[in-house]
């Protein structure tokens, strides 16, 4: 089940709705809990058996911590199998065949890996339990003892799919006790319809054209064409994740948690390094919470500080799929924010800020090729032709055709990547007059409306980084 499905916003939501807020407080971890099973088991109903044992697996870890904290030996046995079984599980099902296909590829052997499907959600679920242990053992946050309320936290549908990924301290306190009110009901009713609307209005269609270029032989695209797929990608990766991101903070103020904002903007940075401040916000922050900084961080001298940098960017690939172009990806990016940090940075910030614009987004742009195409060789023939090498001409028919069937939609998108949608909205509802109050309704309405009105008459729906 995705949130962009009439099932989930007719159904599911709704009676999940109706029951949580008719329950006794004391009652609506478990409701959660239930309703986040059943969310969760309605597209995997046996590899929610992997979620449950995860979540058994640290909930215990984190008691047998806690209870062992003055033997430390005990204690950080504990926190390594906790570690060592988290990772063991993703790994088995996200990363053993990758690894068993390397090693027949360089060995000339003849292994055999189990295809499992990747469980949903598992890349997120697993770095949330793993945190848990890291801080109870830590002492940064206070153990667990109410099975449920843990249970609520790892399994809870509105971030368990694509994130943020919600650290325990985060939401602590709010598992225990949380403020549910209108005005925090209504502001994320705002947040998920905006959320949908970026989804299903901008990311969908803009994907198709995506989709058209993809499906295209690379030696059959001109050089526009090639730019126009690209740029179509990059616009659809980013409000389908930032739509996911903003639907599942705005279900969480919807049932009384605050989540952080995963995205702000990144489109408008002006370096790499502002860019991935911006861009899934909430994995950058636990790759630096609990890799970057334990590794050592800048603490230890330039040398070490760029080991401790490779090693984040080799996992933010890995975490991301297991191929190479993913890590080919997570490097690409981790090599520029690297020279950013040696001596780059300090010159863009010399520089006039459309320039520091123009050398980011095309970075992104071109490193977008290396996440979409699982084969290297074919992204690195995807970039030849941007540049020129073996295109089919600057422009031919196909791209002129494109891109005048899609320029409006390309400019609504563009304006849609800046804070400037939200200052209007911010400033019709400030306005404090009758018109105010009344736009900033009818415009929600009409995004819901319009969202429905698609996902009835459209099946193109994918969501990106269920794959993750």
């Amino acid at each position: 089940m995705v949130f962009s499905s009439l099932i989930f916003l007719f159904l599911f939501l709704p009676v999940t709705i109706l029951v949580y807020y008719l329950s006794p407080k004391k009652l609506r971890n478990a409701v959660l809990l239930v309703a986040s099973l059943i969310f969760y088991a309605w597209g995997e109903p046996l590899y929610i058996l992997i979620m449950i044992f995860s979540t058994l697996f640290d909930y215990a870890n984190g008691l047998l911590i806690e209870r062992y904290r003055h033997r430390q030996p005990v204690a950080k046995a504990v926190l390594i199998g906790s570690i060592a079984g988290s990772l063991g599980i993703l790994g088995f099902f996200k990363y053993a065949g990758f690894v068993v296909d390397n090693l027949n590829q360089l060995f000339h052997l003849q292994l055999q890996a189990a295809e499992l499907p990747l469980p949903i959600g598992i890349s997120f679920y697993t770095f949330q339990t793993m945190s848990y242990v890291v801080d109870v053992y830590r002492n940064k946050v206070p153990v667990q003892r109410n099975m449920i309320s843990f249970g609520a936290y790892v399994t809870m549908f509105p971030q368990l799919v694509a994130g943020p990924i919600v650290k325990y301290g985060d939401i602590a306190e709010q598992l225990a006790s949380r403020t549910m009110t209108l005005d925090r009901f209504g502001e994320g009713a705002e947040w998920f319809i905006r959320g949908l609307a970026k989804k299903v209005l901008l990311a969908n269609n803009i994907g198709l054209l995506w989709a058209s270029v993809k499906a295209t032989p690379v030696g059959e695209l001109s050089v526009l064409s090639a730019w126009l797929g690209i740029i179509a990608f990059t616009l659809q990766i980013y409000f389908d994740f930032s739509g996911y991101s903003d639907m599942a903070r705005g279900l969480g103020k919807m049932f009384g948690f605050n989540f952080m904002e995963n995205f702000n903007y990144p489109y408008i940075s002006k370096s790499i390094t502002e860019f991935w401040r911006r861009w899934h916000i909430s994995l950058g922050s636990w790759f630096r919470e609990y890799v970057y900084i334990p590794l050592g961080g800048n603490r230890s001298g330039l040398p070490k500080q760029l080991r401790n940098l490779l090693a984040v960017w080799f996992l933010t690939g890995l975490w991301h799929g297991a191929s190479w172009n993913f890590i080919i990806w997570g490097l690409y990016f981790g090599f520029f924010v690297t020279v950013e940090k040696l001596f780059l940075l300090k010159w863009l910030q010399r520089c006039p800020g459309f320039m520091g614009h123009v050398y980011t987004l095309l970075i992104v742009i071109i490193g977008w090729v290396f996440f979409e195409f699982d084969n290297p060789a074919s992204a690195w023939q995807f970039i030849g032709t941007m540049l020129g090498y073996g295109a089919h001409g600057f422009a031919d028919h196909q791209a002129l055709y494109d891109l005048s069937a899609n320029i409006i939609l390309l400019t609504v998108l563009a304006l849609c990547a800046t804070p400037l949608p939200r200052r209007v909205l911010s400033s019709l509802r400030e306005k404090g007059n009758m018109a105010g109050a009344i736009a900033v309704p009818v415009i929600y309405f009409l995004f819901m409306f319009l969202s429905t009105a698609y996902l009835v008459n459209e099946t193109y729906n994918p969501f990106l980084y269920f794959r993750f």
